[in-house]
């Protein structure tokens, strides 16, 4: 597998990314206490659209590059914002609308310092189907990206799979988030059997750990780097760390004010990946997700700005 796609001599407009994943409905609040259990604690409450794979179709339509999102929502208010935000910013959605569940929300606490703990319904995530997968992926694809959270979610699974199916007979490059330690300790072993498939890896530390099990983000990038031929660390207010075969590089985070952290994984991804399937070199995407990741957790939600 090489690191790169083959056919970048051909492509005079930025490749056509194919995102498949998780939406949701973010249901966030900020707090600038200490939680007090039992009782009250003061929080500003905001709702916005969110989910791992929504977020980074948005934030790639939002920097740019033509993007096809493929998700489920439920036939509810939720979902008809979801569906209204991601094409405000110009995805191309190919999306399930589910008579029979109700749109995937999370509740989300993001603290003082900007760092968010969730509480996911996957909702109607898990009526995500391979048929509606492999519809979405076709000959005018030259990458997919595969949210984890749509392997660890046993009912999206197999529509996970067929993302990857597709997407390896069609001679697509791949990339996968591993998604949220929570689950991925549950499941490690699904994503573990897919990395090498996948050209880029993009985890964060946390998660690489579980991954490979070492807590030193440049031991993990020496075990993932035997499976794929790219591997991207994300080390939060750190920066990022990639890697090739060839080449080790790591770059400092961009200051900046942190509201909220949420999306900013998504975001990161949503930089990187054009830059890579353009050609650029590892530190011009490194710093192209970086700079995307710093927009993202100086405001507030998981989603690029709007028009």
């Amino acid at each position: 597998m090489s690191a790169q796609p083959s056919n970048l001599d051909t492509l005079s407009t930025p490749a056509r990314i194919v995102v498949v994943g998780d939406a949701m409905m973010d249901v966030s609040a900020r707090i600038a206490s200490d939680i007090v259990y039992a009782s009250d604690t003061p929080a500003k409450i905001t709702q916005q659209p969110g989910g791992s794979g929504a977020n980074t179709a948005a934030w790639l339509a939002a920097l740019g590059t033509p993007v096809r999102y493929v998700g489920a929502v439920g036939a509810d208010p939720f979902g008809e914002a979801i569906l209204h935000d991601l094409r405000e910013v110009g995805v191309d959605c190919h999306v399930h609308v589910a008579d029979n569940a109700a749109t995937g929300t999370c509740i989300v606490v993001v603290d003082g310092s900007g760092e968010r703990t969730m509480f996911p319904d996957a909702g109607a995530n898990s009526r995500l189907t391979p048929e509606m997968v492999m519809d979405a992926i076709d000959e005018t694809v030259a990458h997919v990206h595969v949210s984890g959270y749509t392997l660890l979610n046993p009912a999206s699974r197999a529509a996970g799979l067929a993302a990857l199916d597709a997407a390896e007979a069609l001679g697509c490059t791949i990339s996968l988030d591993p998604a949220s330690v929570g689950p991925l300790e549950q499941h490690r072993e699904v994503i573990v059997e897919q990395l090498p498939r996948v050209n880029v890896i993009l985890a964060n530390a946390a998660e690489a750990a579980v991954l490979v099990g070492t807590d030193d983000p440049h031991n993990a990038v020496a075990v993932l780097l035997e499976v794929s031929p790219v591997v991207v660390i994300k080390l939060g207010p750190r920066g990022a760390l990639a890697a090739t075969l060839g080449e080790q590089l790591e770059r400092a985070a961009i200051a900046v004010p942190v509201l909220d952290s949420t999306g900013a994984g998504d975001a990161f991804s949503a930089g990187f990946l054009p830059a890579w399937l353009a050609g650029r070199d590892l530190q011009s995407a490194l710093d192209a997700g970086l700079s995307a990741g710093a927009t993202a957790v100086s405001r507030v939600g998981a989603g690029p700005p709007r028009p």
